[in-house]
């Protein structure tokens, strides 16, 4: 041990012990990890777990997620994914809305950030022991900091994606909308029922708007499969998660239960995405102003200063050298 001690301090300065700990205990869980993973499961806790499953699905009809697939993650699903119906619904809702609706997404997503965090923290570790350890004045805190910053920054690296993937979707759903409603409003007053004119639309917003089109392909499918109609646009409002959207639901479930013009309601609610987008355009143009200010100070006050100072500068040092 004391060799080992009066190596690490000559390597690594005072630091030497932190860092010998700090490396076993990675070591220590990074070991320990497949072992949690490859664990097997008390018989009876599994005859539990069958039984509580067995109540829950003739209580409700439906499971909180399948479990049928040959997805390399679906033994670590309980590892991976929030054993929480809550949760798992919140989490698969974000998913959804950033375009990931394949049944194994919360999983691949958990895992992601698992994986990622784990490789940052080791690239963390690394990086302070080839370049921060051996400096004289490294503190516990820089050790802590260049440890475990990239090991929380790839964690969180995965949520930030999904966050940022799902507000571009929402813009461009939102830009789309309007067109989408003049579309439709011209397929139904041309004779095409609703069913028709949805397909109709998703087709030809495919090269322009590409998510907007896939959510009505997805209304269209879901129609086709016999699915209740009003179910069907209210779950397109949910995974789309634009207020747009759901309040063009709540148009087309009114007129359908009223039994009023379904060409009416859509001529009324067009004018109306098409005024919300002039007054979006508008508002934009109103913020750019106030956005240039800072940049036209910071590449035209300098300058001008040079050119009105400057000379005044020059002459004044000329008359001290004299």
């Amino acid at each position: 041990m004391e060799f080992v001690n009066d190596f690490m301090s000559q390597h690594f300065g005072e630091m030497g012990t932190f860092v010998l700990i700090g490396g076993l205990g990675l070591v220590l869980i990074l070991a320990a990890i497949p072992m949690m993973l490859n664990q097997r499961k008390d018989p009876l806790e599994k005859l539990k777990e069958g039984a509580a499953a067995s109540r829950n699905t003739a209580a409700s009809g439906k499971t909180l997620r399948s479990s049928k697939g040959n997805d390399k993650l679906q033994k670590y699903s309980t590892f991976l994914e929030p054993q929480n119906e809550v949760e798992y619904s919140a989490i698969r809702m974000k998913l959804m809305q950033a375009g990931y609706r394949t049944k194994d997404a919360v999983r691949a997503f958990h895992f992601a950030q698992f994986a990622l965090g784990i490789l940052f923290l080791v690239l963390g570790v690394i990086y302070y022991l080839l370049r921060i350890a051996g400096l004289p004045d490294t503190t516990t805190q820089d050790a802590l900091l260049y440890i475990l910053a990239p090991g929380i920054a790839g964690y969180m690296l995965p949520k930030y994606w999904v966050t940022k993937r799902q507000k571009e979707r929402q813009e461009e759903i939102t830009s789309g909308f309007p067109d989408s409603l003049d579309m439709m409003l011209i397929c139904v007053e041309a004779g095409q029922s609703l069913d028709q004119s949805i397909i109709r639309v998703s087709k030809e917003m495919r090269a322009s708007y590409p998510a907007l089109s896939e959510e009505f392909e997805i209304v269209s499918f879901e129609i086709k499969a016999g699915k209740d109609k009003p179910k069907v646009l209210a779950d397109m409002g949910e995974r789309c998660g634009v207020a747009d959207i759901s309040s063009f639901v709540t148009v087309l479930v009114q007129s359908a239960t009223f039994g009023t013009s379904i060409a009416e309601a859509l001529r009324v609610y067009a004018e109306e995405m098409r005024d919300k987008r002039v007054m979006r355009a508008e508002e934009k143009a109103n913020k750019l102003p106030t956005k240039m200010t800072l940049v036209t100070m910071g590449l035209t006050v300098p300058p001008l200063l040079i050119i009105l100072v400057g000379p005044s500068i020059v002459g004044i040092q000329a008359l001290g050298n004299m």
